[in-house]
């Protein structure tokens, strides 16, 4: 898939789409000195990064809201939502290099969002709308995460792959949710998780 590809597929703005090229751009120069993303995917970043992390606004809600996307690496899907949606987008990321990445894009792009360099324990905890992650933990770790970050109405939105049922079941025995499984855009094996009403059982 390329950019054109994409954009056929997801009909985003032009304003959006060039936000989305600088970000490529930046990815693939700043891949060079850092490992940002894996190497192996960057031929197929369209696909891989950019169309995984777009498709999860499908599943947010549309009158936006603070966004905590955690273990954010690379900014992939926090700066894509930030670009394409209205959330206050926060990321927590505790590699200062991918930050600096992450802020040289927010600033190329003019895309604002917040940064914590900091492990996402050692982050004061705020109410959010809306979570995710994207290849950082295991769904159990992942609900840990989240959880001082939660309210009632938070909802959890997670890019999984092959072992999501697994993951399910082993979450289960500590956790109560609502969970739906949506095909992924990008993966046949991929999913995006939508998790709501989370608690302790």
């Amino acid at each position: 898939m390329d950019e054109q590809e994409f954009l056929k597929l997801t009909d985003v703005s032009r304003e959006t789409m060039d936000k989305f090229e600088t970000y490529v751009a930046l990815l693939k120069k700043w891949q060079k000195a850092i490992n940002l993303v894996s190497k192996a995917t960057l031929p197929d970043v369209w696909e891989r990064h950019v169309l995984d992390s777009f498709q999860i606004l499908k599943y947010a809600p549309s009158t936006g809201g603070v966004w905590i996307d955690m273990g954010s690496g690379a900014g992939f899907p926090a700066l894509i939502v930030a670009m394409a949606s209205d959330f206050d987008v926060h990321v927590i990321e505790s590699d200062q290099r991918k930050c600096q990445f992450m802020r040289e894009v927010s600033r190329e792009t003019s895309t604002p969002i917040t940064i914590h360099t900091k492990r996402i324990d050692a982050v004061e905890p705020f109410p959010a709308t809306v979570i995710s992650a994207r290849a950082l933990a295991s769904l159990e770790k992942l609900l840990e995460f989240a959880d001082p970050f939660s309210t009632q109405d938070t909802l959890l939105l997670y890019l999984k792959g092959q072992d999501v049922d697994a993951e399910l079941t082993n979450a289960a025995k500590c956790w109560r949710m609502d969970p739906i499984k949506h095909q992924s855009l990008s993966s046949s094996e991929g999913s995006v998780l939508e998790l709501r009403n989370v608690s302790r059982s």
